[in-house]
């Protein structure tokens, strides 16, 4: 072979290959700067639905990237059960207040395993961390007041009063008429401070350029700096039934936007 078709031959395949390594890289790296998502939360410390949360991610390089994550839910005690009296009555017998945690957490992403432009499932491991804000709302039943009926009152006015369950002062379950709405004490909410730790991994789904949805599963354990009281039965120490330290195991299903 001629010296300048040697050359030629060196050049051409050189420029191939460098060819091919571009187009690669393009595919494996990510196609996406940014990204928001937000879906429901199910934890082992709630009921069916835990909560919700919003997330935003923005890439550092191809494997890395920081977010920033707010997640808000309800932390059920392990002793709480459910109770149905003799008059069609559903409370929790003990509980005292609702416990909701707002948890903003800023942390990092580490992609594992990276999926096609298009298609396929990316598997990332994230860490955060932050400060938990615990919220402690009444928990308020309907009560049955009415006094029993007698010569002097025969037929006695119904007086049934929406009050914070306390099991010391409304001690006669048949007069427990059922459980309040929600958001009855709300004007009485008390803040308490904590911190948290999460880990977790991620399988994200991306069939389009602009679309995400996934599933986040993973632990988190959350500290606070006194004890919480959910629950209050009488003849048990406060500390067998409330806790300051949670942990629970998690998935988040969602679904958002990139670009």
């Amino acid at each position: 072979m001629r010296p300048y078709l040697y050359s030629a031959f060196l050049l051409t395949a050189a420029l191939l290959a460098t060819s091919a390594a571009q187009a690669q890289e393009a595919q494996d790296a990510p196609s996406y700067e940014k990204e928001f998502t937000y879906g429901i939360n199910l934890n082992t410390n709630a009921g069916l639905i835990g909560g919700v949360a919003v997330r935003s991610t923005r890439r550092l390089n191809d494997d890395w990237a920081r977010f920033w994550l707010l997640e808000g839910v309800e932390v059920k005690g392990r002793k709480e059960q459910r109770f149905q009296n003799n008059i069609g009555g559903i409370y929790v017998p003990g509980k005292t207040n609702y416990l909701f945690a707002l948890r903003p957490t800023v942390g990092l992403q580490r992609t594992l395993f990276r999926k096609a432009a298009e298609s396929g499932v990316e598997v990332d491991a994230l860490f955060g961390a932050g400060p938990s804000i615990g919220m402690l709302l009444p928990y308020y039943i309907y009560y049955d007041y009415t006094p029993k009926p007698d010569q002097s009152n025969p037929n006695p006015r119904e007086d049934i009063r929406a009050e914070q369950y306390d099991p010391d002062k409304h001690y006669e379950t048949g007069k427990i008429y059922d459980r309040a709405p929600i958001f009855s004490g709300i004007g009485n909410v008390k803040p308490n401070f904590g911190a948290h730790l999460r880990g977790a991994l991620n399988f994200e789904y991306g069939r389009y350029r602009d679309a995400v949805a996934g599933i986040e599963a993973g632990f988190l354990v959350e500290a606070y700096t006194k004890r919480l009281v959910t629950m209050n039965v009488p003849g048990v120490a406060e500390s067998k039934l409330n806790n300051n330290l949670f942990n629970s195991v998690y998935v988040t299903l969602y679904i958002g936007s990139r670009k």
